[in-house]
């Protein structure tokens, strides 16, 4: 596995960048992924990867867009403007989960 620094840390990640083990992530990871990605993240953002997080805990999968909207509460529109171009697939890259089976 390919291993990366962020933010004082070493990662492994997959081919892809998401992380292969949750259990090295941390908020300062998240911010430092975040901005790789081009984003800054806001209390908005954490609401989204909060769910994420405890949804994926439950469920053992990331939620998909059709979730986040229905049980998360989470507008489809208020995803793309917080994680633009893919907001399921960023979200879940951020707060340290594989990538969505749903996403290409």
């Amino acid at each position: 596995m390919p291993q990366k620094q962020v933010n004082g840390f070493t990662i492994e990640v997959n081919d892809e960048g998401y992380l292969t083990n949750h259990a090295h992530w941390n908020r300062a990871i998240a911010g430092a992924l975040a901005q790789e990605l081009g984003i800054t993240l806001t209390d908005a953002h954490w609401r989204v990867l909060d769910f994420i997080d405890k949804d994926f805990k439950e469920k053992g999968v990331v939620p998909g867009m059709r979730r986040m909207n229905k049980i998360g509460g989470i507008p489809t529109k208020d995803l793309y403007a917080l994680f633009p171009d893919g907001p399921i697939k960023k979200a879940a890259k951020i707060a340290g989960y594989p990538k969505p089976a749903s996403c290409v």
